[in-house]
């Protein structure tokens, strides 16, 4: 038997436990709640690792390490970023997000959350909000589809296509039928399947680059123009802080942001966020490990070439392991691509029927047509992705690198101005979203601009200013809002919602 036939049956195996997964969610799937939320049930160790394999995608084991195989420690600044970015995330928005997102008439998506929120009855807000998420997401999406037509091309050798579509369409098919229940579970399994590849390619391969004396004797003949092993050598401090700025971005994740909302509770986010930041610690410290390894191992055996990069996690997989277990390392790194690919794919279906199907119609459908809807929208979101992802020379992190400063800049300041500041108005929130979004749009397609800094900080920054001033200057007192403000915070000191009295007339 040769190699790829081991590889296959890892494949198949594993790709046949994701659509189980998603038969079983299937079944426990009844209204739109379910299918968008899981009616807010997950515990926070499930919160966690689907938060965490979602967050990921395929760039944690092919984008990240290629960026470490060219750039060293440097481009550990992203990693730095986005763990401090995260621990933030956790810490402060996670458990007030889920309180007020159910305070404030249970909203089960940010759009929604953000009209009810700030009471915009014009319903603009919650329109502009779903176009983003559209938008942005199909590029995202993308991302994922070219990831794993990436990975069947460099791991069996197959058509770049033909692995985009297996990918997308298994993926496409639980998320279809199981819903965001669905998505979440195969996350966790996919979380776990991550975190033990990471575990596994850097320490068989410090054994296999001759300990850690020779690995790093071998990284510095590998490469003599910059040091592999300097934080501050390899770029510009512009750079440093472009790359460090990534942080920004987890605060308007809506794939992220909605695992918060489905918690428990508000006081499950503080285990949520230790499970969460252990397993995003050891994932990325891996993935620098294995390229830093990758670059080792290839100076050693100068027979052997590496085309791209991003491949340095694969191609070490399938050299160090035996082919069976080397074809369930692999299927990480799909675990990785499919897990971000579904849970984008159930927020992009929301932003279409709950945020604007909803609004256009103007009369509320069964729930049973509800998710037969969403469903729908997994699918539309799908092709599109599909047929951007057709070419396959794109890059894979410069396409999350868009996606990723879409949503920092539009909602990350909207986010946390909406959870702590009372006077944000429904104006501000529209003018500052807009600013954010068009200024990563702009900015992100000049490449003299792109290439002095990532496009997520001034779309961050302005997003905020133009909030603040145009909420300062459209600010009126609202007894409705105040009162869901502090029922909020409340909420968030006992760990338990507690729902606002309602009045009528507000």
């Amino acid at each position: 038997m040769n190699d790829q036939f081991f590889q296959i049956i890892a494949m198949v195996i594993y790709l046949a436990a994701m659509l189980g997964i998603g038969w079983w969610a299937y079944k426990r799937t009844t209204n739109l709640d379910d299918y968008m939320l899981a009616g807010r049930k997950l515990s926070p160790g499930v919160a966690a690792l689907s938060a965490g394999a979602s967050d990921m995608s395929g760039w944690l084991l092919l984008g990240l390490p290629g960026a470490f195989y060219i750039g060293g420690l440097f481009q550990g600044w992203i990693a730095i970023g986005l763990t401090i970015g995260a621990w933030l995330n956790w810490k402060f928005v996670a458990p007030r997000l889920r309180a007020y997102t159910e305070v404030s008439k249970n909203s089960i998506t940010l759009p929604s959350f953000f009209e009810n929120r700030l009471r915009d009855k014009s319903r603009i807000l919650r329109v502009a909000a779903g176009v983003i998420i559209l938008v942005f997401f199909t590029f995202y999406v993308s991302s994922g589809m070219v990831a794993g037509g990436v990975f069947f091309q460099s791991a069996f050798g197959s058509e770049y296509w033909i692995g985009m579509l297996v990918v997308g369409g298994v993926t496409v098919l639980y998320t279809l039928f199981g819903g965001f229940i669905g998505a979440t579970y195969t996350d966790v399994v996919q979380g776990i399947m991550i975190f033990l590849a990471l575990i596994a390619v850097p320490i068989v391969g410090i054994t296999q680059t001759g300990g850690v004396a020779n690995t790093i004797e071998s990284i510095r003949a590998a490469n003599t123009e910059i040091d592999m092993f300097s934080l501050f050598t390899g770029g510009t401090v512009l750079a440093a802080i472009s790359a460090a700025a990534w942080g920004l971005g987890y605060f308007g994740q809506p794939h992220i942001l909605v695992r918060f909302m489905a918690l428990r509770s508000p006081g499950d986010a503080i285990a949520g966020r230790r499970i969460g930041i252990t397993w995003m610690l050891v994932s990325v410290i891996g993935a620098m490990a294995s390229a830093l390894i990758g670059v080792a191992y290839f100076q050693q055996h100068p027979e052997l070439s590496l085309e791209n990069p991003e491949r340095v996690f694969l191609e070490l997989a399938q050299i160090f392991f035996h082919p069976l277990i080397a074809g369930l390392v692999l299927t990480a790194v799909l675990a990785a691509v499919m897990s971000t690919i579904s849970s984008q794919l159930i927020v992009s279906s929301s932003a279409l029927v709950e945020d604007l199907f909803k609004i256009v119609a103007k009369k509320e459908a069964t729930p049973k047509a509800q998710v037969i809807l969403g469903r729908l929208g997994v699918l539309i979101v799908s092709i599109v992705a599909i047929i951007l992802a057709w070419d396959p020379n794109s890059s894979i992190l410069s396409l999350v690198a868009y996606a990723w400063a879409g949503f920092g800049a539009a909602f990350g300041p909207i986010v946390i101005l909406s959870l702590f500041w009372r006077k944000l108005t429904s104006m501000g929130a529209l003018a500052g979203m807009i600013v954010g979004a068009v200024t990563v749009i702009i900015w992100g397609n000049v490449p003299a601009l792109t290439g002095a800094m990532y496009e997520i900080v001034p779309g961050f920054a302005l997003n905020l200013v133009v909030a603040v001033v145009v909420s300062m200057l459209t600010f009126k007192n609202s007894d409705g809002i105040t009162r869901e403000f502090d029922t909020a915070v409340e909420s968030v000191r006992t760990g338990t919602v507690q729902l606002p009295v309602v009045d009528k007339k507000d």
